[in-house]
């Protein structure tokens, strides 16, 4: 699953203070805690600097905990897997739906035998339903039962054996819609399970819709079952809709039968089993791309505008499964894969067996996705990757959650790597070890967590970002052959079937011949990472050089001493280099090595695979020399990012020089810090910004000249507002042309109020914002009906920096009740009411700066009141925030 957390409204809020890096005296310090994020793209990923986006939503607030010495007397928290009283072998399911009452008419027969020990009774989660009946198959008598509107507890008439079988049919109405209270986290954010969307219809520019998420534990709201990880089913399932309707569930379409009253009954069927937090349905008008892998059907369900641009909003889902199925040495081991996106969803995407959910953060313009086809193809990649690692092998429990988790953030990394090459992944992977990092401040929690608080918690940076780590570090550890051997070998061990962690260890060390209990007890079973101090000696008459390696991780549950086998390369001035491996396995360690000549760099962590806080004591020279003769990508961002504060010649010539550097996120690096006092450095961002190939580069080169405000670059800009360019060219052509001719950004931007795409849109916003003018509300008003998800974020932002800017009172008093309406509106989305309610405060606080006391008054009194009234509790949580200092 990808997250579509909450959290990022957090980051609209506060920008935590960056840690700072460790220095010595003639030295330069390596990174040490990464910076904050302060970008969030629209799936609420933050965005590390200009780059791609650490993880889809997986960044979490790091919350530090005070030591404490003292002792407890109870056993701590511990959340087992599921004890097993039945074994349930299939569901069938017929359903029907009222979309008036947003009501879905189920009957249930559900094949089952007791586990091991005899029994009498039958305990189902079926959550919030009207019973009507429950028999068994083919029988008129009634079965008695006990509800509790959670759980059904049926009766069956006698004592039943493991030998048994049994067939229990259940007649009953889900009512997901009417409830008292309502669930959902940062990472899912509702728990209804079954979703109407805009079932009225009464929303002329949204399709009328019905999904389903079922993670975590959130099926049962629409089907009695045992909805737990553990358990899994065949499946059958009828879905009685409306003619004009398409459906897709899990496994195949076997039959389509028109029915007298203008409905139509679709027969899916799925044969193999899987967990049921994994059946799916989605209903809509939706237009059906087919394509194929190796004969089997490969479908693409989009919205009808979006039918031509499909397969690139799937991208390369042919190839990804050839390749995952070659990678693995186990081909994708269901019997089709379809891909739907939905309006409204809950969370990022869903991992459904066989029937991929998306949210309408990835249905894109073929213009659009030249920006953005990175994120729809990990977030493809992801999902598929589950199919192996989830939902042919599902985690036993919560607190293994990593074993899906984990692989699905490394499948990213594993697609990057074939596609695009080493340079591609290895920075994702920084970036997935940048949010780790900086969530586990506090040292963390193990990654296997038994202890958590809640199951949805599990859905942190630690089961994503740091479980895909852990897997490259054993890859690099092992070796390619040995690392995919033991995945094969973990496949066909536990295929249909759960899994905990020691079965994966097991099948590593049923392969290698190896006792990996060390790794697993660390990377797994502990919490936290090292932090390491690296510093580096040279004795000219022994000829030896040193290398001490120091750790210093503090924390509740972290290790004092990782072990950590580690690649050394020493360079001699030439650019040749020498290879030594060696074990840390002390708190701090000095390692020896023989050399003829001083090394011109010793290159700690070669492969750069550790999972780690590094301060490495390099001078400015062996940097430079890092720069230059290191192969890897992680060598010359960690060599720029050294670099970045040191005024000497060297230096200034790396920075030149990575601007031709052949990879762009190095390029995109220097341009961040780029001298365009210098002539030279200066003509060469001239020329990016009109020809480099990858625009998130050429966009960055455009921002460069803008700051300058040089009117030279003006027709540079100009050119750069193409209607075929990427958005991200022409926002950033627009916004350079607005610091250095605003009137000319203006005129420009005429041309472009039309277009409809929330890129071109927040670029106007910005550009509005920076230069208001009344003439401009109209239009600011006219986009505000639309704008949703996380382009509603920045959008409003705006919006409010266009009002206060102009200060006109009256005009302040009209939005703002447009705004009321927005916060006060349940069924408008989380979003747009927390944008909405997030502007009236910033407005509120533009009075109090002024000393206008009345007016913050009464816009801190309705703030309060919107709090009071909004009934999701994680909204209300963040307007409790808006007073924090």
């Amino acid at each position: 699953m990808k997250k579509l957390l909450l959290l990022a409204l957090l980051a609209a809020l506060f920008t935590a203070p960056a840690c700072n890096r460790k220095t010595a005296e003639k030295v330069t310090g390596s990174p040490g805690h990464p910076d904050q994020p302060t970008q969030y793209d629209n799936m609420g990923k933050p965005v590390m600097g200009d780059e791609e986006p650490v993880e889809y939503a997986v960044m979490e607030e790091a919350v530090v905990r005070p030591a404490s010495d003292k002792k407890i007397d109870t056993l701590p928290p511990y959340n087992p897997s599921h004890t097993f009283e039945h074994d349930l072998i299939h569901t069938k399911l017929e359903l029907s739906f009222d979309w008036a009452k947003k009501r879905a008419n189920g009957r249930a027969t559900l094949t089952l035998r007791p586990w091991f020990y005899p029994t009498d009774k039958l305990t189902l989660d079926a959550k919030n339903f009207d019973i009507h009946s429950v028999s068994f198959e083919g029988k008129k008598e009634p079965l008695k039962y006990d509800y509790n509107n959670e759980q059904l507890v049926v009766h069956l008439g006698r004592t039943y054996t493991r030998n048994e079988e049994y067939k229990v049919v259940i007649d009953y109405t889900a009512k997901p819609d009417e409830r008292e209270s309502y669930g959902g986290s940062a990472a899912i954010t509702a728990d209804k399970g079954l979703y109407f969307i805009n079932p009225d219809g009464s929303d002329p520019d949204k399709p009328r819709q019905i999904w389903t998420q079922g993670e975590t534990e959130s099926n049962s709201f629409w089907f009695p079952t045992v909805d737990k990880p553990n358990e899994r089913c065949t499946q059958e399932m009828y879905l009685t809709v409306d003619d004009q309707y398409t459906t897709l569930s899990n496994g195949l379409l076997l039959s389509s039968k028109k029915n007298a009253d203008g409905t139509r009954t679709d027969y899916w069927k799925m044969d193999k089993p899987h967990a049921p937090y994994l059946f799916m349905m989605a209903i809509g008008e939706f237009s059906v791309v087919k394509d194929k892998w190796r004969n089997m059907e490969v479908n693409y369900y989009v919205e009808p505008k979006y039918e031509p641009y499909a397969k690139d909003i799937y991208p390369h889902t042919p190839e990804m499964l050839e390749f995952f199925s070659q990678k693995l040495g186990y081909d994708y081991p269901w019997p089709k894969y379809s891909q739907v996106i939905v309006r409204d969803y809950v969370s990022g995407a869903m991992e459904n067996t066989t029937g991929v959910i998306f949210g309408d953060f990835m249905q894109k313009t073929s213009r659009e996705l030249l920006d953005d086809h990175w994120l729809n193809e990990k977030v493809v990649a992801h999902e598929m990757f589950h199919h192996w690692f989830g939902d042919l092998i599902t985690c036993e429990s919560w607190a293994n959650l990593t074993l899906n988790e984990g692989f699905a953030n490394y499948s990213e990394y594993l697609w990057l790597e074939h596609k695009y090459g080493r340079d591609e992944a290895d920075m994702h992977e920084m970036q997935e070890q940048m949010g780790y990092i900086f969530s586990a401040q506090d040292g963390g929690h193990p990654l296997i967590h038994f202890g958590y608080d809640n199951r949805e918690s599990m859905f942190d940076a630690h089961s994503y970002n740091k479980g895909g780590a852990a897997l490259h570090m054993m890859r690099s550890y092992l070796g390619d052959e040995a690392f995919f051997a033991s995945l094969q070998h973990y496949l066909k061990k536990n295929a249909y079937s759960d899994a905990e962690v020691h079965e994966l260890r097991l099948s590593f060390e049923d392969v290698t011949g190896q006792d990996l209990n060390w790794f697993f007890n660390q990377w797994y079973l502990g919490a936290g990472h090292p932090v390491l101090d690296i510093r580096y000696g040279w004795d000219e008459t022994t000829k030896k050089q040193t290398v001490t390696i120091t750790q210093s991780q503090e924390g509740e549950d972290v290790a004092p001493i990782f072990e950590l086998p580690l690649k050394v390369d020493l360079y001699a001035a030439d650019g040749t280099v020498r290879r030594e491996n060696i074990r840390v396995t002390k708190r701090s360690q000095t390692f020896t090595f023989d050399a003829a000549q001083r090394p011109a760099l010793v290159n700690v962590d070669a492969d750069k695979t550790l999972l780690a806080v590094k301060t490495d004591m390099h001078t400015t020279e062996e940097w430079v020399f890092q720069y230059y003769h290191a192969p890897l990508f992680r060598d010359r961002w960690e060599a720029l990012e050294a670099l970045q504060s040191d005024g000497s010649p060297a230096a200034k010539k790396v920075y030149k020089d990575a601007l031709q550097d052949k990879f762009h996120g190095i390029r995109d690096y220097a341009l961040g810090h780029a001298d365009m006092t210098d002539p030279q450095v200066a003509a060469r961002v001239a020329q990016m910004a009109e020809n480099d190939p990858m625009p998130s580069v050429r966009a960055s080169a455009l921002s460069m000249l803008g700051q300058t405000g040089d009117k030279k670059y003006v027709p540079v800009l100009q050119k750069a507002l193409s209607p075929e360019l990427p958005y991200s060219v022409v926002g950033a052509g627009l916004n350079s042309l607005g610091q250095i001719d605003p009137a000319a950004a203006v005129a420009a931007s005429k041309s472009l109020e039309n277009d409809e795409s929330d890129a071109t849109v927040l670029v106007l916003a910005e550009l509005y914002a920076q230069n208001p003018d009344p003439a401009q509300l109209a239009w600011y008003q006219k986009k505000a009906e639309k704008m949703d998800g996380m382009s509603a974020m920045t959008f409003f932002d705006h919006y409010q920096r266009y009002l206060t800017r102009l200060n006109d009172p009256a005009i302040l008093d009209q939005v703002v009740e447009g705004f009321k309406t927005t916060a006060f509106n349940g069924k408008e989305t989380q979003w747009r009411r927390f944008t909405a309610t997030k502007a009236i405060a910033d407005i509120r606080n533009h009075y109090r700066e002024q000393g206008n006391t009345d007016k913050a008054a009464a816009l801190n009194n309705l703030v309060k009141e919107i709090r009071e009234k909004e009934t999701d509790p994680t909204l209300k949580m963040y307007y409790g925030l808006f007073d924090m200092p």
